[in-house]
């Protein structure tokens, strides 16, 4: 490998480590082959990410330019072009070897230009519309890297992975996203609890949520567990070497959940953390699970919510 693409691939698995704690945590029990190239993927939504979130003090338009100037850059390079950037031949070479649909990395980078414009999201639909790019689309470039049974039936799974993992972000990360002027609880969902943006710009202020809120956020948890249900039989369609990665990564995401709701669904007293003990004894359990056992779904979906 030459010098170039090995130092991108060392970027990229460095944007992982420091942001993606529970998903690097998780790659490291994937057979290292694999796992630059899971790395890859990461260093590219994280970085456009980064042009996105991490750079507030720009106006929305240079930050739009910035992301557009970027994404041509990325384009052009799978097109065949030469690229001058630290990062994208990693992702670029990994695109190439597992032959990557190029429709899903534009549809991220779709979804990532709408966080410039859109602060809300008036119903589910249109959410899962944000997240047909920015969460369905990485579960399918996930799973050519990870290897599959039958890639057919396990394609649906891997998309409502992706759409769970960011659901309890979202969850997780409202108070967050507010001092970003977002917000990724749809305006139905609020209306439905009798909560307007305003009470959660006070509970955020006041550091604590209303009875109301914490019905929507219980609301929004069960939503999530729905599509963790609906992922689960994927995981024992994985290849072998990939299922304890993805059956950690499942869990940890999933205990997040567990975190929200041991909190009183109060996402405004503090951030939902899983515990480094448990995180480890998460990953033990599932280096000595053996593949094809079935994954047990985060909580108990006492009131499911369909998944669309």
């Amino acid at each position: 490998m030459n010098p170039d693409l090995t130092a991108a691939y060392d970027r990229c698995r460095e944007l992982h480590r420091r942001h993606g704690r529970t998903y690097y945590l998780a790659t490291r029990l994937l057979p290292a082959w694999k796992r630059r190239h899971v790395h890859a993927l990461y260093g590219f939504t994280r970085y456009a990410d980064e042009i996105v979130d991490r750079t507030e003090d720009l106006p929305p338009a240079d930050r739009a330019a910035r992301l557009a100037e970027w994404s041509a850059r990325f384009f052009a390079g799978l097109h065949g072009e030469p690229v001058d950037d630290p990062l994208l031949p990693a992702v670029l070479h990994t695109i190439a070897i597992f032959d990557l649909d190029h429709a899903d990395f534009a549809s991220f980078l779709k979804s990532m230009a709408m966080d410039l414009t859109v602060g809300a999201y008036p119903t589910y639909d249109d959410l899962l519309d944000y997240m047909e790019g920015s969460a369905a689309a990485i579960g399918t470039m996930m799973l050519p890297i990870l290897g599959s049974s039958d890639p057919a039936a396990a394609r649906e799974p891997a998309r409502q992975l992706g759409v769970a993992f960011q659901l309890t972000n979202f969850i997780r990360d409202v108070a967050e996203d507010l001092d970003r002027g977002r917000t990724y609880l749809p305006d139905e969902d609020l209306a439905k609890f009798d909560v307007a943006p305003e009470d959660l710009l006070a509970a955020k202020v006041r550091g604590r949520s209303t009875p109301k809120i914490r019905d929507l956020i219980e609301y929004e948890v069960t939503r999530a567990q729905a599509h963790y249900a609906a992922a689960a039989p994927g995981i024992t369609l994985l290849a072998p070497a990939s299922q304890a990665c993805m059956r950690t990564a499942y869990a940890l995401y999933g205990a997040i959940l567990d975190e929200v709701a041991a909190q009183d669904y109060d996402v405004f007293l503090r951030r939902a953390r899983v515990p480094q003990r448990r995180r480890l004894a998460v990953a033990a359990r599932a280096l000595l699970t053996p593949p094809g056992t079935p994954v047990a779904v985060p909580g108990v979906v006492a009131h499911p919510v369909p998944v669309p």
